[in-house]
């Protein structure tokens, strides 16, 4: 489990992010597959779950987890709902204790956030199609909702996919510069004619210091080539092999 700073200093928050070791899943999926949208065994990705939550908070919190579509959709939390009724969002905020708000990635950013003065904390699963049509500023307004401020909030990136091993077409950076012309910072030339190389973690970075949070700090892995400690959906593809494993990231306000 990896924690990040400015989180790891909060009295009565505990958060982590999740590596694929010390699971029990087999073959693609080993071994801590979280993932019920994947083709391992449902006992499996449970009994995965339950191992991070007994370390992330030694079995005390219950776990949630959204139906994740790439979207700006974040959900409060007022009470735990079963893993087959999860709603469509790709984040969540809470500011009830024992709640650990749980996010999947594979490549993507899970970004932990906690605003400590207000005792809110949320959870935003950041790919590329998320960061720009705006998760993180609806992470941010649905804590505000809750109490918290903008300028209180600390924040945390988790493990994603390096710019060296993020090659994109024209296209794509095209995309980027039309919705926002600074965005052209985050692409570097690519290998190949005609593409680049996109920096995810520098883009989930920037659009938080865009939104004014207090502190930010991110993991510097590279889920694509650490392949020990991450799945990777861009390396399953390019390989082949058809489907792929999920890392979880959680955070919660002890109970």
């Amino acid at each position: 489990m990896i924690l990040l700073d400015p989180l790891t200093r909060i009295a009565g928050i505990r958060h982590g992010f999740f590596t694929r070791a010390g699971g029990v899943s087999e073959g693609i999926y080993a071994s801590k597959n979280c993932g019920f949208g994947s083709g391992d065994t449902a006992a499996n990705v449970a009994r995965n779950r339950a191992r991070c939550i007994v370390e992330l908070a030694s079995g005390s919190a219950t776990l949630v987890t959204a139906y994740q579509i790439h979207s700006a959709e974040a959900v409060t939390v007022t009470a735990p709902w079963p893993a087959d009724a999860s709603p469509r969002a790709d984040a969540l905020v809470t500011d009830r204790p024992g709640i650990a708000l749980g996010i999947l990635t594979a490549d993507c950013a899970a970004v932990l956030m906690c605003d400590p003065g207000a005792g809110v904390v949320g959870a935003a699963h950041a790919g590329w199609k998320g960061a720009q049509s705006g998760v993180l500023e609806s992470t941010v307004a649905a804590m505000a909702e809750l109490g918290a401020e903008a300028p209180r909030i600390v924040a945390a990136v988790g493990p994603c996919i390096a710019q060296q091993s993020y090659e994109v077409g024209a296209e794509f950076r095209a995309r980027f510069v039309a919705a926002d012309r600074d965005s052209d910072a985050f692409f570097a030339a690519g290998g190949r004619a005609g593409h680049a190389q996109f920096d995810l973690r520098g883009y989930v970075v920037g659009q938080l210091d865009r939104l004014c949070v207090a502190q930010t700090d991110a993991a510097d892995n590279d889920t694509a080539t650490e392949e020990d400690w991450f799945f990777s959906y861009r390396r399953a593809t390019l390989r082949g092999e058809g489907d792929y494993g999920r890392c979880l990231s959680a955070i919660v306000i002890d109970s």
